[in-house]
């Protein structure tokens, strides 16, 4: 996992490197076809780098984003009304049934089906219209890093094609250099503090809050901790009940419009006696993590996971668990 972690910058300018033409030709059939909907099949950390597409695609394009539950075709055995749509389907391996099928499901109904894979032969890639490799190699670790990081990077670089944003395409193409300042960030002021803690909070917002999805997922699985992610917006709603003295809380925040509103919600939190951390400078109580920043709002998330990943591998082992073999975890997961 770690060495993968490591990898993970190069993997994104190889990635950019190879993947023009095929980024060119998805976009330009999105252009001409100007979808009204977009719709995203996928599970795991997969469908938290759908949910990060989401809100990329809803700010830069203005077009409704919904995530579509894969068993609809595989086990209810329904196909959707998606003539006027473009599915965007991200898998890891390409491999499982449930996404498959709901691929082949949205091509026969008349939608721009588009497949994000690590795996260009996978049954996927055959059930889609275009398929992007992310070209990240074999990811040994059964939680998935590098992975996660090219795919994100492989929605974000066909969306900044398809909108035509100017800026956006420049900072996706300086990502490999702002993942490089990630992976050095340095939060091991977290090991200690969170010994003897066995569930957290992890807070973000907009695409910050796909990040906080996905690092509450790596929580549980290299670590054992019952991590859960909330919208800044929504843990007062019921869940800060519990955040008792002492409770963890990590705030996961970016360089965009919600920057303030988690680092408010943060500092309040740590306010009332929370052990919080907090990946801003805005002044407060919670403790400051460092971070690189990407001089994106789109992008700027991206970059926390990068700083996270580092961070839990290291947490794991701390804890005296093996990072790259969680337990009752594997590496390719089949569902129908």
């Amino acid at each position: 996992m770690r060495r993968e972690i490591e990898e993970i910058p190069a993997l994104v300018a190889n990635f950019l490197d190879r993947s023009g033409p095929v980024l060119d030709a998805t976009a330009a059939v999105l252009r001409a076809r100007d979808p009204g909907l977009v719709a995203t099949v996928a599970r795991g950390s997969s469908d938290h780098a759908c949910a990060y597409l989401k809100y990329a695609i809803e700010l830069t394009l203005g077009l409704p984003v919904a995530s579509i539950g894969p068993s609809i075709a595989s086990i209810y055995g329904k196909d959707l009304k998606l003539a006027n749509s473009a599915t965007i389907a991200v898998s890891q391996s390409g491999k499982s049934p449930d996404i498959v099928g709901m691929a082949e499901s949205a091509r026969r109904s008349g939608a721009i089906s588009i497949a994000i894979t690590n795996t260009a032969g996978s049954p996927l890639a055959a059930a889609s219209d275009f398929t992007i490799d992310v070209h990240a190699g074999v990811e040994q670790s059964v939680a998935a890093t590098k992975t996660f990081v090219t795919s994100v990077v492989a929605g974000l670089a066909l969306i900044a094609r398809w909108s035509g944003d100017h800026a956006l395409t420049a900072a996706v193409s300086d990502l490999p250099e702002a993942l490089s300042r990630a992976v050095a960030c340095d939060w091991s002021a977290m090991l200690a503090a969170l010994d003897g803690h066995n569930a957290l909070y992890v807070l973000g917002r907009g695409p910050g809050l796909a990040i906080a999805n996905e690092a509450a997922l790596k929580f549980k699985e290299t670590c054992n901790i019952q991590a859960e992610s909330y919208s800044a917006a929504e843990v007062m709603h019921g869940p800060v009940a519990i955040v008792t003295p002492g409770y963890a809380v990590l705030g996961l925040a970016a360089r965009d419009a919600a920057e303030g509103s988690v680092a408010a919600m943060t500092h309040k939190l740590a306010g009332q006696g929370a052990l919080a951390f907090l990946t801003s400078d805005q002044a407060g109580p919670a403790n400051r993590l460092p971070f690189a920043a990407t001089g994106h709002p789109i992008t700027d998330p991206l970059a926390l996971i990068v700083s996270f990943y580092g961070f839990v591998e290291a947490l794991s082992r701390h804890r005296g668990f093996n990072p790259d073999l969680p337990v009752a975890l594997k590496k390719v997961t089949e569902t129908l």
